[in-house]
Formats: structure tokens, sequence, C-alpha cells
């Protein structure tokens, strides 16, 4: 029996899984910005690597299990934490992430979260 406690049943795949979901994910991107005509050297440093789009995708499932509800600065730390300790080679994506570096990347939870 699987009881609402036990964190590691609610990983939903391998990591590999998750990565190659991920990258596939990165490719249909930059397939449908180069077929509208964009310069992928305007554009390639926005994307996200294949490791963060991996962190963002388990943080927006732990966020459709929430509710669906925005977490909060400490929750989102909390959750992407949490990430990095279940899928430890996640780890550097998801200080990356955390972090100072490169707040201009648009798809960046904490661009996102000072602006509101």
């Amino acid at each position: 029996m699987v009881t609402a406690n036990d964190d590691t049943t609610r990983r939903r795949a391998s990591l590999e899984l998750l990565r190659a979901e991920a990258s596939d994910e990165l490719a249909v991107l930059i397939h449908e910005r180069l077929r509208g005509g964009e310069d992928p050297w305007d554009f390639m440093e926005d994307l996200p690597s294949v490791d963060e789009l991996v962190v963002l995708t388990l943080r927006a499932e732990n966020i459709a299990e929430n509710g669906g509800q925005r977490p909060n600065r400490s929750r989102n730390y909390r959750v992407l934490r949490q990430i990095s300790l279940d899928y430890p080679p996640l780890t550097r994506a998801v200080w990356r992430i955390l972090g100072d570096e490169e707040p201009h990347r648009r798809w960046d939870a904490s661009v996102r979260l000072d602006a509101s």
C-alpha cells in the first residue's frame, strides 16, 4: 500500500526518461522558433537546458498537485531543493534556477517571482 507521505513513489519516471522527454520538448521549441523565422543566435541562450527543463517540469507537477497554486519564495525553494534531493544529477540545474546567474532568462522562475 502506498501512503501519501511516501515521496519516492511520487517520482513520475526515471531521470533518463525525463531527460528524453525534455530533450524532445526542447527540440520542438527550437524547431517552432526556427520555422517562425527567428535566428538561433538570438534565442538559443534564452532557452533552458534539458536538465533545467526537467526541473521546471517536476516543479510544475508539484504545483499541479498543490491545486495549481503558485508557490511563494520559501515553498519554491523547498520544492526545488526536494527535486535536487530526489534526483541528485539535477542539483546543478536546480541551483542555476535558484541562483542569480543569468536572471535575464524569461523562463527563470526567480525572474517571474520578482516581477510580481
